[in-house]
């Protein structure tokens, strides 16, 4: 029984991705003839199905960029940037889209060994240094397991080098690996949705107004009390909007 249920579920999720792949070309087509409602319609329909790719987040923040959905359009470019970090459409296109926000807000640069160590943390995904530890720590087990049973003392030489290399950045990137956990894990981005937000000094509507911020502009949640968020800019600015004026990505 256990095995006609996992066929079962085999068949549904290959139906389900065929659907989909349908559905693509489809708001694709739609995208190109210029019906980018339309496009995006079908797109959230492939969402709603539980696929997501960098390729479906793009085409989304395509369709509503055309439309002038400013906060549409940088949520979903974002949202590909995060599954696909170095893709430098995305990136030219997220740029296109921040353009036609209206806050412009200053950022504090990173310096230094953080920048340097952060830049390369970032290179890859989590999932991606994680892939690398392993293909390290293999390199290394074949590598030495050649040197132990080697006679010639310059391939002994050699591939003890090339094995204890392998260690070292077996190390290197696990340690990568968990900086980009704790960075990622840290990171808590939102996209803010309504034309004009009022960042509050404290979470109620009685509060000091600090700033506004409008549609499109990135901020990070640091915490949540009832119906507030507490955000902060890259700017080093904080302050409390309301939930319904921003969207995690």
């Amino acid at each position: 029984m256990r095995y006609i249920l996992y066929i079962i579920t085999v068949l549904l999720s290959i139906n389900t991705m065929a659907q989909n792949e349908v559905l693509f070309n489809e708001a694709n087509t739609l995208y190109n003839d210029g019906k980018y409602a339309e496009s995006i319609d079908i797109y959230n329909r492939i969402l709603g199905s539980g696929k997501h790719s960098a390729e479906l987040y793009f085409n989304l923040g395509n369709a509503h960029y055309k439309l002038n959905n400013i906060a549409p359009s940088i949520y979903f470019y974002e949202k590909a940037l995060q599954l696909s970090p170095n893709d430098e459409d995305i990136k030219n296109n997220l740029a296109f889209a921040k353009n036609m926000t209206i806050d412009d807000i200053d950022i504090i640069p990173e310096t230094g060994f953080v920048k340097i160590l952060n830049n390369i943390t970032h290179y890859f995904s989590f999932d991606s240094w994680a892939k690398t530890t392993v293909v390290f720590v293999f390199c290394f087990v074949i590598l030495f397991l050649v040197y132990y049973f080697s006679y010639g003392s310059l391939k002994k030489r050699i591939t003890f080098m090339s094995s204890m290399m392998s260690l070292l950045f077996f190390f290197i990137s696990i340690a990568l690996a968990f900086h980009k956990y704790n960075l990622d894990k840290k990171d808590r981005p939102a996209i803010v949705f309504v034309s004009e937000s009022k960042v509050k000094s404290e979470p109620n509507s009685r509060s000091e107004e600090l700033f506004r911020l409008h549609e499109g502009a990135k901020v990070q949640i640091l915490d949540t009390i009832n119906d507030w968020k507490k955000i902060k800019l890259t700017d080093g600015k904080t302050g409390w909007v309301v939930n319904d004026d921003i969207k995690a990505l």
